[in-house]
C-alpha cells in the first residue's frame, strides 16, 4: 500500500478558499451529489452488452472509459478476476480483455504502470504528470521508509541492477544474476526485488509486460512511446493541478481529501493546488447536505436527474475505493474482507457492493470456480437502509442478469447459487 506522499494527517480536509463565503455557495442535496458522482464515473449511460461477443464495446470505447477514470487500480487477488479488469465490465459490459492487455503490456502501449492511486494502470500521456513523484522517490521521499533507506545504502547495487537490465533486456526480479531470495510473505522482498521496485518508483524502470502476474522490468525508453518521453517535464505545481483536474472530472463532486486521495497527493501540495484551481475557476466550491467538509464541483460535471444502472463493483473500483467517501455518498460502510481475519468477516470473502439505480443496495460474495466452470454466488446480503422504493424482486432480477453477464464474460458455463443472505433466494429464483 502506497504511503501518503507527505506523511500528512489522513483526516485533514479543511482548506482556506479565496472568494465568497459558504453562504454564497451553491448547495447540492446528498442525492444530487450521488448522481453527479455516478455520472462522472461513467454509470447510467447507454445500455451495456451482456457478453464479450461481436458488437461489444470497441477498443475506442474502452480507451475512452479509462481516460474518463484516469486510473485503474491493480491488485493481486484473483478470486473472481483481476481487479483492473472489472471496472470496465461494470460500466460497459462484456468486453475483450485482450484489448486491455495489449494496451497495458504489448509493444505499442497506450497504458503504463506506475503508482497512481496504488499500483495502477494509467494512460501513457499522463506519464509526464508523475515525473515530480519519480524525482521525489529518487530522493527517498514518498516511498516506504525501508525502500528509501535501501536506496541510500545500496546505491551501487541498484545501479548495477539497472545496468544489467539495460544490457540484457527485460527481466523479472527473479531473473537478475544477483537478485537473491526473498524472505517469504507479501513484503519479504529479495534485494533484487527491492532494487527494481526502487528503480520503478524513481521512473528509471517501468513494466515492459507481465508474465502471469509477475512484472517484467525494462528501461522506459524501450517501452514507452518516444512522443511521450520527449514531452517536457511540467513543474510540480502544474502537474499536480493537472492531476487534481483529472480527479475532479472522475469524481464529479468531492472534498479536498477525495481529490488528493485519487492520485495520492499529500495534503500540503493538494490544498495549495486546490486553492489555485478555485481561484482560476477550474473548480467550483459548493456545499453538500450532510457533508462535514467543503466540497468542490467539476464545472463541466453532468447533473442527471436519475441514474439507471446495475453493477457489481470491484473492491478496488474508483467509485468506492475511498471508504469515507463511500460512506458519505451511499451511507454504505465497506471494507476489504479478504484482508480481514476470518472471524471478523460479516458478508463473505470476496465481497462486491451491488449498485442498483443510484444506491448501493447489497453485497455479494463471488468466486470464479474455474475448475468446475461455474460462477459461485456464495452469499448475497441486502442493505437495511436502501429505502422504501426498492423492490427486492427487482433487485434480485437485476443482479441475476448481471451475474449471467459476468459468467458469460468470464467464460464460465453457469451460476451456482448459495443460500446465505436475504437476497440469495430471490437471485436464485430469477436465475431459475
Amino acid at each position: 500500500m502506497q504511503q501518503d506522499p507527505d506523511g500528512g494527517d489522513d483526516e485533514a480536509d479543511a482548506i482556506s478558499l479565496p472568494g465568497p463565503g459558504a453562504a454564497a455557495l451553491e448547495r447540492l442535496t446528498a442525492a444530487q451529489a450521488r448522481r453527479i458522482a455516478l455520472a462522472a464515473q461513467g454509470f447510467g449511460g447507454r445500455a451495456r452488452r451482456a457478453d464479450g461477443s461481436a458488437g461489444g464495446p470497441s477498443a475506442a470505447a474502452l480507451h475512452r472509459a479509462v481516460r474518463r477514470l484516469g486510473v485503474l487500480q491493480i491488485d493481486s487477488v484473483n478470486v473472481l478476476v483481476r481487479s483492473h479488469y472489472l471496472p470496465l465490465f461494470s460500466r460497459l459490459g462484456g468486453y475483450d480483455t485482450a484489448v486491455l492487455d495489449r494496451a497495458a503490456w504489448a509493444r505499442r502501449k497506450t497504458l503504463f504502470e506506475y503508482w497512481g492511486h496504488e499500483a495502477s494502470l494509467l494512460p501513457v500521456e499522463m506519464q509526464p504528470l508523475f515525473r515530480w513523484r519519480m524525482a521525489r522517490a529518487s530522493r527517498g521521499v514518498g516511498i516506504y521508509s525501508g525502500l528509501a533507506k535501501f536506496g541510500v545504502e545500496r546505491r551501487d547495487f541498484i545501479n548495477a541492477v539497472e545496468a544489467e537490465i539495460a544490457s540484457r533486456g527485460p527481466l523479472s526480479a527473479g531473473e537478475l544474476s544477483e537478485g537473491g531470495k526473498g524472505a517469504g510473505g507479501w513484503w519479504g522482498w529479495s534485494e533484487g526485488k527491492r532494487a527494481v521496485e526502487y528503480l520503478f518508483w524513481a521512473g528509471r524502470l517501468t513494466t515492459a509486460t507481465r508474465r502471469g502476474f509477475e512484472r517484467i522490468y525494462d528501461l522506459p525508453e524501450r517501452v514507452l512511446p518516444a512522443a511521450v518521453l520527449s514531452q517536457p517535464t511540467p513543474p510540480e505545481a502544474e502537474a499536480q493541478r493537472a492531476l487534481l483536474l483529472i480527479a475532479a472530472r472522475a469524481l464529479g463532486v468531492a472534498t479536498a481529501r477525495d481529490l488528493r486521495d485519487y492520485f495520492r497527493l499529500g495534503p500540503a501540495d493538494a490544498h495549495a493546488r486546490i486553492a489555485e484551481l478555485v481561484e482560476d475557476g477550474s473548480l467550483q466550491p459548493v456545499t453538500v447536505d450532510g457533508w462535514k467538509h467543503q466540497a468542490f464541483l467539476d464545472p463541466a460535471a453532468r447533473r442527471p436527474r436519475r441514474i439507471e444502472a446495475t453493477a457489481l463493483l470491484s473492491p478496488f473500483d474508483s467509485l468506492i475505493w475511498e471508504r469515507a467517501r463511500t460512506l458519505r455518498l451511499f451511507d454504505f460502510h465497506y471494507r476489504l474482507a479478504f484482508y480481514t481475519p476470518a472471524e471478523k468477516r460479516t458478508h463473505g470473502y470476496y465481497v462486491l457492493p451491488v449498485l442498483f439505480g443510484d444506491r448501493l443496495v447489497g453485497r455479494i460474495d463471488l468466486k470464479a470456480d474455474r475448475a468446475a466452470g461455474v460462477l459461485r454466488m456464495i452469499a448475497a446480503h441486502g442493505e437495511e437502509k436502501t429505502g422504501r422504493r426498492d423492490d427486492p424482486a427487482a433487485i434480485g432480477a437485476a443482479v441475476a442478469t448481471e451475474l449471467a453477464s459476468l459468467a458469460a464474460w468470464l467464460g464460465l458455463g453457469g451460476i451456482a447459487c448459495g443460500t446465505d443472505g436475504d437476497l440469495a433466494a430471490g437471485i436464485a429464483r430469477a436465475i431459475g
